[in-house]
């Protein structure tokens, strides 16, 4: 486990800090909410600025509700159409994460194992069957039997003391150049 570092600020300093942070939030947050009201006040004035019905007579004052209460009116239709709407598309992100979770639970993830698995098997799931690609490296190289190394010393040593005679002369020369010929051809 590595082990925990020191700070290098100190608690009463770090209490201090923490406290300063949080009324600097404060305060941006109560300057946040005076803006907004300043906006919201400032948009009221735009779209709706106030009336003055003092001056109205009755006949009037009938007209001006009945052109506020169809705008009224149009503005909860749209408010409606809205809700609708929310309520479908939330309705279907609750379908949507329920067949989510069901398909999660119908499959479940196998725990994963290491497998070995040789160069020539990945290049035959690569390449597929068709292709005969092989990496057996040690097959390409040359193979050296011992029991053959040992036959030919044990050979060559018996054929010398044995067959001394035989070699000398030029009859044992022809049989050493054919011998030494042959396996070669």
């Amino acid at each position: 486990m590595p082990e925990k570092r020191k700070s290098k600020i100190s608690a009463s300093r770090k209490l201090m800090l923490k406290s300063l942070m949080v009324a600097k939030a404060k305060e941006e947050l109560e300057q946040e909410m005076v803006e907004k009201e300043e906006q919201k006040a400032n948009y009221l004035e735009e779209k709706a600025p106030p009336i003055q019905t003092g001056s109205m007579s009755l006949a009037e004052l009938k007209t001006l509700c009945e052109e506020l209460h169809a705008k009224i009116d149009v503005v909860d239709e749209e408010r409606y159409d809205i809700e609708a709407k929310v309520m479908h598309n939330t309705r279907e992100i609750k379908d949507l994460n329920i067949k989510v979770l069901d398909l999660r639970g119908k499959f479940k993830r196998p725990n994963l194992r290491r497998v070995r698995v040789s160069a020539d098997a990945i290049l035959r799931s690569l390449l597929g069957s068709k292709h005969k690609v092989s990496l057996d490296l040690r097959a390409n190289l040359k193979s050296v039997k011992k029991e053959d190394t040992e036959k030919e010393k044990t050979v060559e040593v018996s054929d010398w003391r044995k067959n001394v005679e035989a070699m000398s002369g030029m009859e044992g020369r022809k049989k050493m150049f054919d011998a030494a010929k042959g396996p070669n051809q």
